[in-house]
């Protein structure tokens, strides 16, 4: 059964069109997408570097829902094929439009299909409860690993994509998963006390 969006809901109590409010959200995630990618921590032993990126995305497409979280991510992919610099700043991954076949073009792909799943779940109400937004989160993270780890492969083999594209960054990314999870449940709890 599908349900509102935290988006949604603010756009229906916003003065401003309800389409200009998400079509700035949609921005603003894609914006902070590309925010997070400049936190970046390259790791030597791997060329996939270490960002806040994931969560975004995640998070994004639990606040906004399939849609406008799978076009928040194609607009971010879009500025960085045009040349904005909006990939992580690196010395080694190829810059613009170069940057999707290189090592980490996997995950980057994976970005829409990560927040359309998650924004999907979202509708189905997974956003409104910390568990199930732990898990609407996982399920988002999972296809990031596995379009990311699929994509290595090809250079690495499977083995090769797991211990550079995995086992660095799961255990980091599964406690960012717990600590993010609790934000969109904590802000629909703060919206419905507003309302009252």
């Amino acid at each position: 059964m599908h349900q509102s969006t935290f988006i949604d809901m603010l756009a229906a109590r916003s003065e401003a069109p309800a389409g200009a409010v998400r079509a700035a959200a949609v921005l603003f995630v894609a914006a902070l997408t590309a925010a997070a990618a400049q936190i970046s921590v390259p790791l030597p032993f791997t060329a996939v570097p270490f960002t806040f990126q994931p969560m975004v995305v995640l998070l994004g497409g639990l606040a906004l829902g399939a849609k406008l979280g799978m076009t928040s991510q194609a607009v971010y992919l879009a500025a960085g094929i045009v040349g904005l610099p909006v990939f992580a700043a690196s010395a080694t991954l190829p810059p613009g439009p170069l940057r999707l076949i290189g090592p980490t073009g996997g995950y980057l792909v994976a970005y829409p299909l990560a927040a359309l799943l998650v924004g999907y779940l979202a509708e189905l109400g997974f956003d409104r409860r910390y568990v199930t937004s732990v898990i609407a989160m996982l399920a988002g993270l999972a296809v990031v690993y596995a379009f990311g780890v699929t994509w290595l492969s090809v250079s690495l083999g499977f083995g090769g994509a797991l211990a550079a594209g995995v086992s660095p960054f799961i255990a980091a990314d599964v406690a960012k998963v717990a600590a993010a999870a609790g934000m969109l449940p904590g802000l629909w709890v703060l919206l419905g006390r507003a309302s009252r």
